[in-house]
């Protein structure tokens, strides 16, 4: 009941997607693991809310004393007065440790949860989410809700009891002023529903454009060769440039409407300021009050509207959060793949095709049609066809990373037992991809992706078995560093690397994806006979070197 009545007081438009009660209980799931940062700010939060009016009530005494209204020590009032000061001093440096270091520790938290979920998710070959977009949406969305999360309900709590603190301190003093003073919030909050209204669909198109911004950049960064070699670095600059245009406009239209808005409360602010002077001022000329509790009414004002107009910001607050978690649960409709223990088969396994079919999403042809093979174990197969024939699709297919249509894929060993093929038994496999798939970071940390607690002697095994030996004759050896994509080595090098990679992770069913291609005639018969030699793994070769296909006892035509 309370989220419908924060939707009708708002007035929180349903995302096409998610409703305002869902996107709320997503934000107290996530919560749950940032209670501590949350109830540390809110017990700092209360904290210097007693100090303020402790203040306020410091300040009132030594002007009375001053002024002879009031009888004591001048010299202790003030004395008080700098004990408060320090106070004040002592909770903004802890509400800063708190959120530098428990911050980033929350924020660090959730873009794990994210990530990992992200990486527990079905990959179906088309991405729906641009990787610029998805970085922004780690990053800046992330941040949003974490802060929302750990700090704004907190200070909430904390505005909200100031505020209650001084309405009730200057209601004890002047109950025409402190009613005169918070007359004009009925108004402001009615109006934060059509502001909620606007805003959200501002903020919307503005992380969107955002989001395009980064994605443009990421990619033209990334394949800045590329552009180069095609001479079309103005054009891509053209792009960035009409896409920052878009982002500029959404942000204009942003701002100009919170602009708009803003001046309207703060000249409301203000004129309740205002008359909160005069009436003081009438009452101290008048003999009613002393100038001691003029200050204190000025001062119990001002506290009033600090938390009022904070409260009022709560409203740009929501619209930011609940367009920051709805980007994120986004992310999370992506289907989570089977999870589970691995299932390892007795090695040599094989893998067994019967009738299979793929189409990708959305599309009408069949990419694999009827396929039925059997890669029997400790065979060695090399998979042909034209571009375009399926034979990356199939090695997707044999690693349960897409399903089939229809049809039945199954691993099964020697012992006659047998499993369909799922993300279970991924571990069975060891996958070398075409083209450059090194890390930024050492040769070292490269190998250990495959195993991660391998001795050197063992890497340095596999890396004379994948004729990469040139290793050991670099001035760093293994821990020699490369940059994003092997950037430093030769594709060649970087290519032998990845097959060392793979005979590292030693499993029984290993896929080669155009794996020799950057390789010389010589190197290739090398790494060959090396690879085949112990004629204890099923091996599959996606390829068009004939030398390749000359050391396979079988192959796979696709496309006919």
């Amino acid at each position: 009941m309370w989220t419908l009545g924060l939707k009708k007081l708002f007035r929180m438009p349903d995302n096409h997607r998610y409703s305002a009660r869902v996107t709320l209980r997503w934000l107290w799931r996530a919560w749950r693991g940032n209670r501590r940062q949350a109830l540390l700010n809110a017990v700092l939060g209360l904290a210097g809310v007693a100090v303020s009016l402790a203040t306020v009530w410091a300040m009132q005494h030594a002007i009375d004393i001053a002024s002879g209204a009031s009888s004591g020590s001048l010299y202790f009032a003030v004395g008080f007065m700098a004990v408060l000061i320090l106070c004040d001093f002592a909770i903004h440096i802890s509400g800063v440790w708190i959120k530098n270091i428990l911050g980033i520790k929350a924020q660090n938290r959730m873009q794990r949860q994210m990530l990992g979920r992200l990486l527990r998710s079905e990959w179906r070959g088309r991405e729906r989410y641009h990787s610029g977009d998805v970085i922004n949406r780690l990053e800046f969305d992330v941040n949003t809700v974490v802060v929302f999360l750990t700090e704004t309900v907190p200070n909430t709590v904390s505005v909200a009891a100031l505020f209650a603190g001084a309405f009730l301190y200057l209601l004890q003093m002047d109950s025409f002023l402190a009613v005169v003073t918070v007359a004009i919030l009925p108004v402001f909050i009615f109006a934060s529903r059509f502001y909620i209204s606007r805003m959200r669909k501002f903020s919307r198109r503005v992380r969107h454009s955002d989001s395009h911004v980064q994605s443009m950049l990421q990619e033209t960064v990334q394949h800045r060769m590329l552009i180069k070699t095609l001479e079309c670095g103005r054009l891509m600059v053209s792009r960035l440039d009409s896409g920052q245009s878009t982002l500029r406009n959404h942000v204009r239209r942003r701002t100009k409407f919170s602009v708009y808005s803003n001046l309207f409360l703060n000249s409301g602010f203000s004129i309740g300021y205002l008359v909160a002077f005069l009436w003081s001022a009438v009452r101290l000329a008048d003999g009613v009050i002393t100038f001691g509790a003029m200050t204190a009414f000025l001062q119990l004002v001002y506290r009033i509207q600090s938390p009022a107009r904070d409260l009022t910001r709560l409203a740009p607050a929501f619209v930011g959060v609940f367009t920051a978690a709805e980007r994120l649960m986004e992310l999370e409709e992506i289907p989570e793949e089977e999870q589970g223990a691995p299932v390892m088969m007795d090695s040599p396994c094989g893998v067994r095709l019967e009738n299979v079919t793929y189409i990708y999403d959305n599309g009408s042809r069949k990419v694999i049609d009827g396929l039925s093979f059997d890669f029997t174990p400790g065979s060695c197969t090399a998979i042909l066809g034209e571009t375009g024939a399926g034979k990356t699709t199939l090695i997707r297919l044999l690693l349960a990373l897409v399903r089939p249509v229809s049809g039945d894929i199954s691993v099964y060993d020697a012992t006659g037992r047998t499993a369909e093929a799922s993300p279970l038994l991924r571990g069975n496999f060891v996958y070398v991809p075409q083209g450059n798939t090194l890390l930024s970071g050492t040769i070292r940390d490269n190998l250990l992706l495959a195993k991660p607690d391998a001795t050197e002697l063992e890497m340095k095994e596999v890396l004379v078995k994948a004729c990469a030996d040139f290793v050991m004759s670099l001035p760093d050896g293994l821990d020699t560093e490369t940059s994003e994509g092997g950037g430093g080595l030769s594709e060649g090098q970087a290519q032998r690397i990845a097959v060392a990679r793979a005979l590292l992770r030693g499993r029984s069913i290993m896929l080669f994806d155009e794996a020799t291609s950057a390789l010389d005639a010589e190197t290739e018969k090398r790494l060959l006979k090396n690879i085949l030699g112990d004629n204890d793994k099923t091996i599959i070769f996606i390829t068009h070197r004939p030398a390749v296909i000359g050391y396979c006892d079988k192959t796979l035509k696709l496309g006919e």
